[in-house]
């Protein structure tokens, strides 16, 4: 199947007044299971997203309504973010978060991400498929908010596959060096 089957069964966002929604599709050379593994750690972001430098939760169990406090590193216009897992399907592979406070310009932000094997040049590949909504900023544009939310997500899902790919090419518990 291709993007847009998944994009309509999983990606509807309800489109308020003053909002931006887009969708974001990388394809990575790594099975389902590994990208997964990742994606799925709520409360572990900062394997694979590139601007937190880390992770608390608030509590300790991982389940729809939990909430995580997240740390961004410096360069970015955002210190802090609060998110809360709205969605996380393990059989179809389905994670959903909305962004609930923090320091930074995303207000009413939500978000799809969902993963689906494929086959790519004959090998087991994984499609990854993140959609979001968010408000528009005063002072910004549509296009403005629309564009950076996707260069940010562009940036976690390049890291999301470099770090699948590498996970595919030499496992944990392996023996083999990583570089």
């Amino acid at each position: 199947m291709d993007a847009a089957h998944y994009i309509r069964r999983h990606h509807r966002h309800t489109l308020g007044h003053k909002q931006c929604a887009s969708v974001v599709v990388r394809h990575i050379k790594a099975p389902v299971d590994i990208v997964w593994s990742l994606v799925r750690r709520f409360d572990e972001p900062q394997k694979y997203k590139p601007f937190v430098s880390r992770c608390t939760m608030h509590g300790e169990i991982i389940n729809i309504g939990s909430v995580r406090e997240v740390n961004v590193k410096s360069g970015l216009p955002a210190t802090t973010s609060t998110e809360r897992l709205e969605l996380l399907d393990d059989k179809e592979h389905i994670l959903g978060i909305k962004i609930v406070g923090g320091d930074h310009r995303l207000k009413n932000y939500s978000s799809i991400l969902t993963v689906h094997p494929e086959v790519s040049e004959g090998r087991s590949g994984t499609l990854v498929v993140e959609s979001f909504v968010v408000d528009i900023p005063d002072g910004n544009t549509m296009e403005e908010t629309c564009y950076f939310v996707r260069a940010l997500i562009n940036c976690n899902l390049k890291s999301l596959s470099d770090v699948s790919e590498r996970m595919a090419i030499c496992p944990p518990g392996s023996g083999m060096k990583r570089s």
